[in-house]
């Protein structure tokens, strides 16, 4: 390794939400400060199915966030669908590449998840690598489809659980772990499955625990 690349190497980004932030800052905005979906995509090289995943989750990971999440949520199905094809790298159709993102909304919402989250990703560390090699990727691919289409749900809070789950699975892409990778799978899963078993009562549920322990504090 040359010294150059031992330079790279050593002011390279660790972590996920890291390595997330870095693409954004280095990203080039239009006059209106958003980038769009595909000059993203074409800007990430390594795990690029994982980093797109992941930036595109984040918004679905906080509540009450409207309308972003249901602007990420097809290009997540269709970046799952390919994984689950066995493409190597993704590929986005002009609708898709055509998407804009605000860059500053964007990295404001990584910096909230880093805040309430930072701590959780500092444990991602290579472990049960075979989940996240060329095989697993096929699997992982089919399993996403499930909580990324369940985003697009019109009902509140449908976003934030499987959005959380497809993070996680994707940070653990990102950091070969495969332990994160199952968790993020259970969670997004298990979401899914309650959704479909309790309907709305159940999401009106966790609207009204949820309101109540804001009110308590």
């Amino acid at each position: 390794m040359s010294v150059h690349q031992e330079t790279d190497a050593s002011h390279a980004p660790r972590g996920a939400l890291a390595k997330i932030e870095h693409i954004l800052h280095a990203a080039e905005r239009d006059d209106d400060g958003n980038i769009a979906l595909g000059a993203l995509s074409d800007a990430m090289e390594e795990r690029a199915f994982a980093l797109l995943l992941l930036i595109l989750a984040l918004p679905c990971c906080l509540p009450f966030i409207y309308l972003l999440p249901q602007i990420v949520a097809l290009p997540m199905a269709f970046l799952a669908w390919q994984m689950a094809s066995g493409r190597r790298s993704p590929w986005l159709p002009e609708k898709f590449r055509a998407r804009k993102l605000p860059v500053r909304g964007m990295l404001q919402i990584t910096a909230q998840v880093k805040r309430y989250a930072g701590w959780l990703e500092r444990l991602a560390h290579p472990r049960l690598t075979g989940l996240t090699d060329a095989g697993g990727m096929r699997i992982l691919g089919i399993l996403l489809l499930i909580p990324s289409l369940s985003i697009l749900v019109p009902l509140p809070l449908t976003n934030t659980v499987p959005g959380i789950g497809v993070a996680i699975t994707s940070a653990g892409l990102i950091e070969r772990d495969g332990v994160f990778v199952i968790l993020g799978l259970l969670i997004g899963l298990a979401w899914v499955l309650a959704l479909v078993v309790g309907g709305p009562t159940v999401v009106y549920f966790l609207i009204d625990w949820i309101r109540m322990r804001v009110a308590a504090t």
